[in-house]
Parts: C-alpha cells; structure tokens; sequence
C-alpha cells in the first residue's frame, strides 16, 4: 500500500515537472516562431519594445491623461506588438517629432517608429520603411472665419505666413509655394505649437497632412477649418533600422494579414472612424 502512495506521488511530481517544462515552452514559442539572430526573435525574446510615435497629434498619436499615446499610428504598432508576443505595459512609448526620427533609429533609442512618416527617397538613405499602411495628402489649416486662403498658391503673394515642423515633408514641399521662406515660414519642433500660433493669429496657416489637421479641426472646430484641398500624397510607413530587411518584411506580412482579417478595420474604427474614410486596400512596398 505504502509503495502504491509512493508511486502515485512520484507520478504526480514527474507530470508536474512535464507541465512546468512545457509551461517554459510555451513562455519561448513567440520567439521560437521567428529566425534565430532575427530582430524579431530578440524582440520576443526581451518581451518589451520601443516604439517611437507622436504625442500632439489628434487620431494618430496623441498623449493622454494616463501619460501613453492614443491614435490610429499606435494601434498599428500593438498589432506589431501582439505578434511578438509582447504585453502592451511592456510597451515603452518614446515621442519621436518629426526631425529625431531617423536620429532615434539609427541610435537605437526605438526599434521602430510610427509616427505619421512620409516614405521617401532621402529617408530611405538612412532608414528602411515598410508599409504604406495609409496615404495622406498634404493640406492647409486657417481660422475659421478666414477667407482670404484658398491654396498653396494664395502664399504666392508673399504677405502671408504659414507654419509646419521642422525637418517635415510638408514643411519642404510647401517652399515652392512662398515668395519668402525666411519670412513667410514659420517651424516649430511639434505641430500644437502651430495650431497655437494659428489661434493666436501669430501665423495664417497650418500645413501638413490633412488627416493630422482633421485631428485639430475636430478638437477645435470652431475656432479652424480645414480647405480639404490636398495637394499631394504622402505614404506613411513604418520606420526600422537601414537594411534589416528579414524585419520590414514581416512587418509588411503582418500589415497585409491585419488588413485581410480585419485587425486593421479594428484599429481604423476605434480612432479614425468617423472623421477619414478607410482605404478599400493596402499595397506594400517591397524592395
């Protein structure tokens, strides 16, 4: 009898350990599931990230009261977060404004950025991108009883100032529109500032992409408008390391899976929702 109960306790114990040893496997198949050396299996295997996204911007990245952002670009990135098995408090949030992006990957200060960042030729010398997971079009914010702009071209004239961020495309694409830049230009280092100075009647306007200005205009809609006239494309992607591209492909393989299966739609409802119309479909870049 005795040898009977010292046998079913050594039967209990060995299936402890067995569950325990499969417990341990399980804590290490998100890992697992990756290339070994992978940035993608380091990620998993750390179990937190950095991740670099705008503080000031309504519906993309915007700080709130619990001191984390919020926004569609944040969304996207818990997509990203959840297939590397990583817990959302494991998730520390780094602002990254518009002229310390490429600065805080090559750095490694994050792992990557999202934060409404317009693909382009001259980013891509010192970062890769993978995406587009949305494409904005450049526009233009004034006060709301203010007729006197009706484009880039009404900053022709030259008595007019405008403002945007520093190190921004906007910002570059909207110099061949002005008579002066030096005077006609305003730039800070994040775009509240110029809705600021915009109320504050300091500048005449706001340009930069229009779904960040429909964030403004929505908090503050009687008091700026928005022209709603783009005047040009602007694909935002998802910022990593320069060459790595085992991880900017798999980003854009979890980009496209969300946006068959839904996950995209997700994240667009809980923060675009009402204010921009969801595109109908997401074309990666692969290079």
């Amino acid at each position: 009898m005795r040898l009977t109960r010292i046998a079913a306790v050594a039967v209990v114990a060995a299936l402890a350990l067995g569950a325990a040893a499969c417990g341990g496997d399980d804590d290490k198949s998100s890992s697992n599931k990756f290339p070994a050396g992978s940035t993608m299996a380091k990620l998993a295997d750390a179990g937190k990230i950095k991740i670099g996204t705008k503080f000031d911007q309504p519906l993309f990245g915007l700080k709130g009261l619990d001191g984390k952002p919020a926004g569609f670009d944040v969304e996207i990135a818990k997509i990203l977060t959840k297939e590397l098995g990583i817990k959302d408090d494991n998730i520390e949030w780094v602002e990254s404004p518009s002229k310390v992006r490429e600065d805080y990957i090559q750095q490694d200060k994050v792992s990557l950025v999202v934060a409404t960042y317009t693909i382009n030729d001259a980013r891509k010398e010192k970062v890769s991108f993978a995406g587009p997971y949305f494409t904005a079009g450049q526009d233009i914010l004034v006060r709301k009883d203010d007729d006197s702009i009706s484009g880039p071209e009404s900053f022709q004239a030259g008595d007019k100032k405008v403002c945007s961020v520093t190190g921004s495309t906007p910002a570059k694409n909207i110099e061949q529109y002005l008579k002066d830049k030096t005077a006609q230009l305003v730039l800070f280092d994040v775009y509240s500032k110029c809705l600021d100075a915009l109320k504050a009647k300091q500048v005449d306007a706001i340009t930069t992409d229009n779904v960040i200005l429909s964030g403004f205009q929505s908090q503050n809609p009687d008091a700026v408008k928005l022209l709603g006239q783009p005047f040009t494309r602007e694909p935002y992607g998802i910022g990593v390391k320069k060459d790595d591209k085992q991880f900017r492909d798999w980003i854009n393989d979890v980009l496209e899976a969300a946006f068959k299966d839904g996950r995209y739609k997700t994240a667009w409802d809980a923060t675009l929702g009402t204010n921009v119309k969801m595109p109908t479909a997401l074309t990666v870049q692969r290079y």
